[in-house]
């Protein structure tokens, strides 16, 4: 008999762990700023709740997708490890470029901005406090994984809790607001191109849903428990974000959320004053932290996995075995971290300018990510897929569609930083003809 491997995953997850992981992942720091620019995007109360729900079935398409790429294909390297076997070394070469000069450190500066913006609150700096506390936030962060301290598990979880607490407490605060009535919207004139960027600031705060296809390997009966765990958690998802969203509404108004740089905190201090908009700017500023940290810590492998398979850029390889960690990756992309949010800066609507800078690449690729279900399927048919995506081939004709008008809208309406993504992007393309000549990697 087979000596089972002491090394590799059990399937030891329930479905209620595989909802509160998937929930914990989802519900982030997002939900704190972006309702503000949805609300700039939308014409009417409706059509912002609307919007969410859209998000919402948009997010569960995807989620059953990743799924079945997971269970198919289980691999540390997540997408990367998709497109690499579904289209060649090259595309998967060019993604790593991509996730490391533009998603990952556009994703860092976003975080560091609603950081700024929730601490400028605590502690006024003036009209550039954001930025310098965005910058701070990078430099601190990035110091700390220098050192080779990882945050521990139970501080993300901690940490993770904090923020549902906090999206509960809004949630509560909103709906048992006395306050006045907030002031009518002034009415705007919103078309599809304005729809299209709202849902680029709903998905990206729904973003995380990607991370479903690491459940796959360790779920207990994962064909049956799989769409489970998807679905409620999916579910408890949009019930959370629909409620914080309609707490808004109900305490400052579809104007109010318009003109608000931190609507948390504004929300709180329309109902409970000072001390409750402090306690959430905290509350905020700790979360932000926590995921600025694990988005730094896995951002600098993706540097490592460069250098290792770029022999030009094999300094970015480098282990430093006393700390445990890639140093040089570390450094370069707190560098270019910093540079964006300082490009924000200049922007002075430093969070818009970088979703704008990270959207239409995430969306180029996740595009790629939603065909390649249709790849497999044609040119791997007979491989075990533990996970099926359910109403296929629609549900993935779904998130491709999604994919695409994301793409579209982000570039065409987001300004000046989505032209700077693209531009990022298409750099890396000398590293195509620098590649070592190696094979897919292994299963």
């Amino acid at each position: 008999m087979a000596e089972r491997n002491p090394g590799a995953p059990g399937a030891n997850l329930t479905v209620v762990d595989g909802v509160a992981m998937l929930v914990g992942i989802v519900v982030g720091i997002g939900i704190f700023k972006t309702p503000s620019l949805v609300a700039a995007n939308v014409g009417s109360e409706g059509a912002f709740i609307g919007l969410w729900l859209l998000g919402g079935l948009i997010t569960i398409a995807g989620a059953l997708c990743y799924a079945e790429l997971g269970s198919m294909h289980p691999h540390a390297g997540g997408e990367y490890h998709f497109l690499t076997r579904a289209y060649g070394q090259s595309v998967g070469l060019f993604f790593a470029w991509a996730r490391g000069t533009v998603i990952q450190t556009g994703a860092i500066a976003a975080v560091a901005f609603v950081f700024g913006e929730y601490a400028n609150q605590l502690i006024p700096l003036g009209s550039y406090g954001t930025s310098v506390y965005a910058v701070l936030g990078v430099i601190a962060v990035t110091a700390v994984n220098l050192v080779g301290t990882p945050q521990g598990k139970w501080m993300q979880l901690v940490f993770s809790a904090l923020t549902v607490l906090a999206v509960l407490a809004v949630v509560f605060a909103g709906f048992l607001a006395t306050a006045t009535a907030p002031a009518p919207a002034v009415a705007k004139d919103v078309g599809w191109g304005a729809a299209g960027l709202a849902m680029v600031f709903i998905l990206l705060t729904y973003g995380g849903w990607n991370e479903a296809a690491y459940l796959s390997g360790e779920l207990r009966d994962v064909r049956r428990n799989m769409a489970r765990t998807l679905v409620l958690g999916v579910a408890i998802i949009v019930l959370l974000y629909v409620l914080i969203n309609v707490a808004y509404l109900n305490v400052l108004g579809l104007q109010g959320l318009r003109t608000s740089d931190a609507v948390g905190a504004d929300l709180m201090r329309a109902v409970a004053g000072n001390p409750g908009a402090i306690l959430l700017s905290l509350i905020v500023c700790c979360t932000a932290l926590s995921t600025l940290n694990g988005t730094v810590f896995t951002g600098a492998r993706s540097y490592y996995a460069l250098g290792r398979d770029v022999p030009l850029l094999r300094k970015l390889g480098a282990w430093e075995t006393r700390g445990r960690n890639p140093v040089n990756a570390l450094l370069v992309q707190g560098a270019i971290s910093v540079v964006l949010v300082l490009f924000g800066a200049v922007t002075r609507d430093g969070f818009e300018a970088m979703v704008a800078y990270t959207a239409p690449v995430f969306w180029l690729f996740m595009l790629l990510v939603a065909v390649s279900v249709y790849v497999f399927r044609r040119t791997d048919p007979d491989r075990e897929r533990p996970f099926r995506v359910p109403f296929y081939p629609f549900t993935p004709a779904v998130l491709a569609a999604a994919c695409a008008w994301m793409f579209y809208s982000s570039l065409a309406y987001a300004g000046i930083g989505s032209i700077l993504g693209i531009v990022v992007l298409l750099a890396g393309t000398p590293l195509l003809f620098l590649q070592r000549r190696t094979t897919a990697p292994a299963e």
